[in-house]
C-alpha cells in the first residue's frame, strides 16, 4: 500500500487511458471531497460561537473574528490560485492545501487560547480558499457543455451541502465532546481526498507560467482586509468614527490603485477586461450576494435558535437537518435543469425561493413554531440547491479557455467576499437591533425578525441582477 502511494505520479493521458471516460468524474470527486473538507471547517463552526464565548469569557463580537478571520484568509488565498495551478499543477497545489488544512485542524483542536484558535482558523481558511476554485475550473475544462450541469450537481456537495448538514453534525459533536471537536469535523474528508489524490491526480503538465503579480495581490489584499475591518469596526467604533472612515479610505485607495495597476500590467492577477462581459459581471454580483446570504444565514439561524428560542447547540443543528436532506434530493434535479434550461433562469428561481424562506422567518419572528422552522429551512435549501450549479454555468460557460482560470477564481472570490461581509454585517446588525430592542422576549424576537428581513432583501436584489444576465455568448 505504501509503495503504491509513493510511486511517481502518472500523466493525465495515461490515467485517462486506464480508467476511461469515468476518469474525469474521479478527478471531480476527489476535488469535491477536498472542497467539502474546507467548507465543513467554515459552516460547522457557527454552532460553537456561544460555547467559545463562554469558554474564553469573551463577547460575540470577539468570537466573530474566528469566523471572519477564516473567511478573510479563504477569500485572499483564492487570488493566487489560478497562477499556482498554472505553475505547479492541480496535484501539487491540492495536496499542499489539504495538508495545511489537516495540520491547522489538529492545531485548533489543541489550541489553549483564543488567539491560537484564530490562527488555526486563518490557516484553515487559507487552505480552503486554495481548494475551492479548483473544482469549478476542472469541471469547465474536463466536461462537455451538455453535461456540465450534472457534473456541477456532484461538485455542489462541497459548496452547498456541507453548510446544510454541518450545523447538525457540529451541534452533536459540541454537546458531546466540546467546541474543540468542531475542528476535526472535516478531517476524514481531507484524509480521504489526500490519499486518493496521491494515487489518482495526474502529474502536472509543463506550462510556462507568467510572472506572478505580487503588487496586484498586495493591493487586493489590502483592500479586502480594510473592507472587513471597516465593517467589523461598526460594532466597536461606529459608522462616523475616524477608525471606520480611515479603513473606508484604504478600501477606496487600494481599489483605485489596483485598477490603475491592472490597466498598465500585461498579466495582472485579475484582468479587468473580464468584467466587460455583462453576463460575467452580473454573475459575479449574484455570487457575492449568494455568499452574503449563505454564510450570513448559517451564522444567523443557529444563533437565533440558541439565543432567542433557547435551543441547545445539538437541537439547533438537528433542526436544520431536514433542510440538508431536501438539498440532497434537489441536487440531481438542479443539475438536470441547468443542462436543459437557461442557467440564469434556474438561478433566478432558486434566489426567489431562498428569499421566501427568510421572509417566513422575518414574518413569524419569535412566534415561529418548530414545524415552521423546519418548513422554512427546507424551502431555503431547495432554493440553494437550484442556485450553485446554474450560477457557475451561467457565469462561466462562455468564457474562453484562457479566461477560465481567472474567471473561476473571481466568481469564487466574489462568493467568499460576500460570505465574509455576510457574517460580519449580520453580527453587527444583530447586535445593533438587540441593543435597540432589548435582549429579552419579545423584544429580542423583533431584533432577529428584522435581521431575517434584511437577509431576504439581499436575495431579492440578487434575483434582480440574475434577471438581467444574458445567455448568449459575448466577445471581449
Amino acid at each position: 500500500m505504501i509503495r503504491t502511494l509513493l510511486r511517481p505520479a502518472e500523466s493525465f493521458d495515461t490515467l485517462s487511458e486506464r480508467y476511461g471516460p469515468r476518469f474525469k468524474w474521479i478527478v471531480l470527486f476527489i476535488l469535491s471531497l477536498g472542497t467539502m473538507a474546507g467548507v465543513l471547517s467554515t459552516s460547522s463552526f457557527n454552532v460553537a460561537i456561544p460555547a467559545l464565548a463562554r469558554h474564553f469569557g469573551i463577547g460575540q463580537g470577539q468570537v466573530q473574528w474566528a469566523m471572519t478571520g477564516f473567511l478573510a484568509a479563504m477569500t485572499i488565498a483564492m487570488l493566487p490560485a489560478s497562477w499556482l495551478l498554472d505553475r505547479l499543477g492541480f496535484r501539487i497545489v491540492f495536496l499542499f492545501a489539504v495538508s495545511i488544512l489537516l495540520l491547522a485542524s489538529i492545531g485548533g483542536y489543541y489550541a489553549p487560547s483564543f488567539p491560537l484558535v484564530v490562527v488555526a482558523r486563518i490557516l484553515q481558511g487559507a487552505a480552503a480558499g486554495i481548494l475551492q476554485p479548483m473544482g469549478t475550473l476542472a469541471l469547465m475544462r474536463l466536461f462537455a457543455p451538455e453535461i456540465q450541469g450534472r457534473a456541477s450537481g456532484l461538485l455542489i456537495f462541497g459548496i452547498a451541502l456541507t453548510p446544510a448538514i454541518a450545523p447538525s453534525l457540529g451541534g452533536v459533536l459540541l454537546d458531546r465532546f466540546g467546541w474543540q471537536a468542531i475542528f476535526l469535523l472535516g478531517t476524514p474528508f481531507a484524509v480521504a481526498a489526500g490519499l486518493m489524490a496521491i494515487r489518482l491526480l495526474p502529474a502536472p503538465r509543463q506550462v510556462e507560467a507568467k510572472p506572478f503579480d505580487w503588487l496586484g495581490l498586495f493591493w487586493l489584499t489590502l483592500s479586502t482586509l480594510a473592507l472587513i475591518e471597516s465593517i467589523s469596526s461598526l460594532q466597536h467604533s461606529g459608522l462616523a468614527s475616524p477608525w471606520t472612515l480611515a479603513h473606508c479610505l484604504v478600501v477606496a485607495s487600494g481599489a483605485a490603485l489596483y485598477y490603475r495597476h491592472a490597466r498598465r500590467r500585461e498579466n495582472p492577477i485579475i484582468h479587468l477586461r473580464l468584467f466587460e462581459q455583462r453576463t460575467f459581471s452580473l454573475g459575479s454580483i449574484v455570487a457575492f450576494a449568494y455568499g452574503f446570504g449563505l454564510y450570513g444565514s448559517t451564522y444567523l439561524i443557529p444563533v437565533f435558535l440558541q439565543n432567542a428560542l433557547a435551543f441547545s447547540a445539538s437541537a439547533a443543528g438537528l433542526t436544520l437537518l431536514p433542510g440538508g436532506i431536501a438539498l440532497v434530493l434537489m441536487l440531481p434535479l438542479a443539475g438536470h435543469l441547468a443542462d436543459r434550461y437557461p442557467p440564469q433562469w434556474v438561478t433566478l428561481s432558486g434566489l426567489v425561493i431562498l428569499s421566501a424562506s427568510f421572509f417566513i422567518f422575518a414574518a413569524l419572528g419569535g412566534a415561529i413554531q418548530y414545524a415552521a422552522i423546519i418548513a422554512a429551512t427546507v424551502i431555503g435549501r431547495l432554493g440553494m440547491g437550484l442556485i450553485l450549479p446554474a450560477l457557475n454555468l451561467a457565469t462561466l460557460r462562455h468564457m474562453t479557455p484562457q479566461q477560465l482560470g481567472q474567471s473561476s477564481v473571481v466568481v469564487s472570490y466574489a462568493r467568499q467576499l460576500g460570505g465574509v461581509m455576510g457574517v460580519a454585517i449580520m453580527a453587527v446588525f444583530v447586535q445593533w437591533r438587540e441593543t435597540a430592542h432589548g435582549m429579552t422576549p419579545p423584544s429580542i424576537h423583533t431584533a432577529y425578525a428584522e435581521s431575517f428581513f434584511f437577509l431576504a432583501t439581499v436575495f431579492v436584489l440578487a434575483a434582480v441582477a440574475a434577471a438581467f444576465m444574458r445567455q448568449k455568448a459575448e466577445t471581449i
